[in-house]
């Protein structure tokens, strides 16, 4: 019986002791009834004043860095809707985030109201239909809000509740444990502390490029909750793992626990398609071309680790077809030795959910909106195909809640052209705009330009950024987010003129002066971005009822043949076209053809520079000496070369000394870099490839069922190869070419 009376000073364990324990998101602005507005001159001052509060509960507070403004929450983003503001970020306690318990669950601040019997609690603040000794009266810091499950008492057995059935006082309530101790399915969200591998090796520090160098930075995977060395899962593997310590082991899973508990709700299940059929469970069981789909537990056809042992929660029973890794649809591997895999054709879940469901599929070649690389105006009429903000984050799909939850749906704004994760501007502000795949940072500009009045928009596709060199400072324009930038623009995008920065009229300010910044360039009432704020630069206005605003500082212009940038819109393959399309001729200009001297086309490769090309290792298996060779630079056709194709000899050819499937081919003289010869752009070092991100793989040969004596350039969409893990077994990628050799 819950009756024993409990010591009104529970500890407070946990609660914001730091500014490690909240969640930020950048640009995020919560509606909150209960707040209270207070002075702070920085973000660790607001989170005590958060701590210090004592007229409500604080589970959140926001800072307004450019006028120094703190504002406390009783409320955070689970109760309360979140709208995108300039300037702000949004700090929430995790606890009251947090839907799951810690041992026994006596700092669980989650919003469960039910018992494990399926009984709705009672209200801790009322006495029917029983009375309660455990009351918010009595034990103030215990968190007995509305009817949500607590473990006031310290029960051994977790939290619970008073129920509303007057035959049952209180009952348990089902509470999934944190994987910090243990974890539920593949580990994809284990928290613990274990920093060990299975067989006893230290891991190496996701932060450190030694012993090992690797892309699983933890500022290119802020979610994924890469601390120091322990054990994690950030890329869909069967359980956590970690690079080494020991020079010879890359990398090796680790032995963590599996939960006693039941894992965490997906969300409901599906006997059709909605979505990308993630959570999908029919009983298809036929790929879209007609074959047999091999079964989930079977090793036979096809060798593969999508087993029901490795992914425990992701439902891969008999032979059904499912999506257990974020593909575009539900899918299988086949019976036919022949087929490695196929999606599978699901009917959708009818008109009544198609709105917003489906738009994440691959556009077919014929909706291939024209892609852009400048807007007009504000860019409300922007419809080209950038998906990355000024600050180089990957934008989240307008039909997506995930990781930000939004309103701005093709479905409330059907004019606004919300396809896919592209760039728009559905609110008329001043730019193009997106929400970001990055939890901390709601929404950012998208890295585009403003259009000059002759300029044509033409393709965009996205490059490595260039290092801007000292003249290139001196220019109007700015490069990424303008934290560089030293033009004389001196207005407001409203066209108000800039406050000068030593000046304390009309507004009084002491964190952006030149004394306190000498080094920001912050002369007279120039436009700057002293504070490297995502949205450009900004200065204080003239205007006293306007503290700051941004200025409109266009992007510098690069070269006009940039890598991996080409002059004719490709054709984008769709996913479920065997044996690709035929390409758009010179849509993909760093396409060459090796070809022996003397003899015709056997393998491709890749302009990467003027001088160098990359190819697979195995097409110089016949000879290693570079006068076998030559490149073929510019052409769609092997036999009909036409105008503008180049022809270089092979000087040296260098073969990847490890194993790996890839060499390198240095050309006798630069090729001559035209519309129909441009190089790819080569990643930067430890680089990941994004998840989800969409790729096409381009080759020389026949579409199937079109026999051609031609043999023209194709497009295809990838095979099923695991960039993330071929970044942990070869940081080089994945190799081969034309098609990725490597299979999960």
């Amino acid at each position: 019986m819950k009756m024993a009376a409990f010591p009104s000073h529970l500890p407070c364990v946990g609660l914001g002791d730091s500014l490690d324990d909240y969640v930020n998101t950048q640009g995020a602005f919560l509606f909150s009834l209960s707040r209270k507005q207070v002075a702070a001159r920085s973000v660790e001052e607001c989170a005590a004043k958060c701590e210090a509060e004592t007229n409500f509960i604080c589970r959140a507070f926001q800072y307004h860095s450019k006028d120094q403004q703190c504002v406390v929450m009783a409320e955070n983003s689970k109760t309360s809707p979140i709208a995108r503001m300039r300037d702000v970020v949004l700090f929430e306690k995790r606890i009251y985030l947090s839907e799951c318990k810690t041992g026994n669950g006596k700092n669980y601040r989650g919003t469960t109201s039910k018992t494990k019997s399926g009984v709705i609690c009672q209200k801790w603040s009322v006495s029917s239909p029983h009375i309660p000794k455990y009351s918010p009266e009595k034990f103030p810091l215990a968190g007995l809000e509305e009817n949500y499950c607590r473990n006031p008492d310290n029960d051994e057995k977790g939290p619970w509740c008073y129920t509303t059935d007057p035959e049952t006082r209180f009952d348990y309530c089902d509470i999934p444990e944190c994987e910090d101790e243990c974890m539920h399915c593949s580990g994809e969200h284990y928290e613990g502390k274990i920093s060990k591998t299975m067989s006893g090796i230290e891991c190496q520090s996701w932060g450190s490029q030694s012993p090992h160098a690797h892309g699983y930075l933890p500022s290119k995977f802020p979610n994924k909750n890469l601390k120091m060395n322990y054990c994690r899962n950030p890329d869909g593997e069967p359980r956590p793992w970690c690079f080494t310590t020991d020079p010879n082991k890359r990398w090796e899973f680790c032995d963590i626990p599996r939960c006693t508990t039941p894992p965490p709700t997906s969300g409901p299940t599906y006997q059709c398609l909605k979505g990308r059929g993630e959570n999908y469970r029919g009983t298809v069981s036929v790929t879209a071309s007609g074959h047999t789909c091999q079964r989930w537990s079977a090793q036979s056809p096809h060798k593969h680790n999508r087993t029901p042992e490795n992914f425990p929660c992701k439902n891969l029973e008999e032979n059904y077809c499912r999506n257990p890794d974020g593909e575009t649809a539900p899918w299988c591997y086949t019976t036919d030795s022949e087929v490695r895999w196929d999606y599978c054709k699901i009917p959708s879940c009818g008109s009544s959910t198609t709105s917003t469901e489906h738009l994440d599929a691959p556009v077919p070649p014929e909706q291939t909106p024209v892609a852009q690389d400048c807007y007009r105006g504000n860019g409300e009429s922007y419809r080209g195909t950038s998906s990355t903000t000024i600050t180089g984050r990957k934008c989240q799909s307008w039909v997506s809640m995930t990781p930000h939850r939004h309103e701005k749906t093709p479905g409330n704004f059907p004019n606004a052209g919300l396809t896919m994760n592209y760039c728009r501007n559905p609110d008329a502000d001043k730019s193009p705009w997106c929400y970001t795949t990055d939890p901390r940072v709601r929404w950012e500009y998208c890295n585009l330009k403003k259009c000059s009045e002759t300029e044509q928009q033409v393709t965009n596709f996205p490059a490595i950024a260039q290092v801007p060199s000292v003249e290139d400072l001196s220019e109007d324009c700015m490069f990424g987010n303008g934290k560089r930038y030293r033009g004389k623009r001196a207005t407001t995008v409203a066209g108000v003129p800039c406050q000068e920065w030593a000046a304390q009229e009309p507004h009084r300010h002491s964190i952006f002066t030149p004394e306190t910044n000498p080094r920001a360039g912050l002369e007279k009432n120039y436009c700057r971005n002293p504070d490297g704020d995502d949205n450009g630069p900004w200065c204080y206005t003239t205007n006293p009822q306007k503290l700051f605003d941004y200025c409109d500082v266009p992007q510098c212009v690069t070269s006009s043949f940039d890598c991996g940038k080409p002059k004719v819109e490709p054709k984008k393959c769709p996913a479920r076209v065997v044996g690709g399309c035929v390409s758009i001729p010179h849509s993909w200009p760093w396409q060459i053809s090796l070809r022996y001297r003397y003899r015709g086309h056997f393998c491709g490769g890749t302009l990467i520079s003027p001088e160098w090309v990359l190819t697979a290792k195995h097409c110089l298996e016949k000879s290693s000496s570079p006068s076998s060779y030559k490149v073929i630079l510019g052409a769609h056709e092997e036999y009909r070369l036409g105008e503008g194709v180049q022809e270089i000899d092979v000087s040296k050819l260098f073969k990847e000394p490890s194993g790996a499937d890839i060499a390198l081919l240095k050309l006798s003289s630069p090729a001559i870099i035209t519309d129909k010869v441009i190089p790819a752009c080569l990643p930067t070092p430890n680089y990941v490839v994004a998840d989800r991100t969409a790729c096409y793989i381009t080759g020389w040969g026949e579409t199937k069922g079109k026999p051609s004596s031609v043999i023209p350039m194709r497009d295809y969409l990838p095979s099923r190869c695991p960039f993330p893990t071929m970044f942990k077994t070869w940081p080089l990628g994945c190799p081969g070419s034309p098609f990725c050799r490597w299979n999960p």
